[in-house]
């Protein structure tokens, strides 16, 4: 199981932050300050560490740089920011970050940065099964039965959100939130409907009886077994 190294000063950011990745299958440790971190760091081996840029005793910097330092293997960092601007990004990343994320950011979208940062590491696998169905996310490859199946963007976006959340209960809030944008294509109730319909014709053996995405009933969808 991956450990997290969150350094973030914000309380109900950090809050929130470490109830998604405990949900999605991570443990994590928290820092709220530069002092805090430096101190955490020498407290266990962390396998990513997420960092809040500015801090109330200094910079989400320093602590990228010690991190990084003491690291016994490869440690993937991503920094967050309420800002944007060009130069923290440049800095950030010439300081070896693996990915900038800018506050506010979608949950799914920060999930997703973090398990590339972790495939590209060597920290977890990059294939994923779900029945009959493997997709490779290194390569954007997805086969059934060993035979490659071809989806649109939208599509395999709307796989990934199944696969980023084994075992949990999806709304159809939820998942347009994730998906809207995908491709550059509008999508509303209705048309999430039709993508889910078209999905299932291509990664289930019987469509009509779906296995690999579940519906259930008045709440949403969830990943079969």
């Amino acid at each position: 199981m991956p450990r997290i190294f969150l350094v973030e000063d914000d309380k109900a950011i950090a809050k929130n932050l470490m109830l998604l990745l405990r949900s999605e299958g991570f443990t994590a440790v928290r820092a709220a300050t530069q002092k805090e971190a430096l101190a955490a760091l020498d407290d266990g081996r962390y396998d990513l560490a997420l960092i809040d840029v500015s801090l109330p005793d200094g910079s989400g910097f320093a602590v990228c740089t010690a991190a990084k330092a003491r690291a016994v293997q490869p440690l993937p960092v991503i920094f967050l920011t309420a800002s944007g601007d060009e130069a923290s990004v440049v800095t950030g990343l010439n300081m070896g970050a693996d990915d900038y994320i800018t506050k506010p950011f979608r949950p799914m979208e920060l999930i997703a940065r973090i398990k590339a940062a972790l495939r590209k590491s060597g920290h977890t696998p990059s294939v994923c099964t779900a029945g009959s169905l493997t997709v490779d996310t290194a390569s954007g490859k997805v086969a059934k039965n060993g035979e490659e199946l071809f989806l649109s963007a939208l599509e395999y976006r709307l796989l990934l959100v199944f696969l980023n959340n084994p075992g949990n209960i999806i709304s159809r809030n939820k998942l347009l939130d994730e998906i809207w944008d995908a491709a550059g294509e509008f999508v509303n109730d209705n048309t999430l409907t039709v993508y889910i319909k078209r999905l299932r014709e291509k990664i289930e053996d019987d469509p009509a009886n779906p296995k690999i995405i579940l519906t259930v009933r008045g709440m949403g969808y969830r990943l079969g077994e």
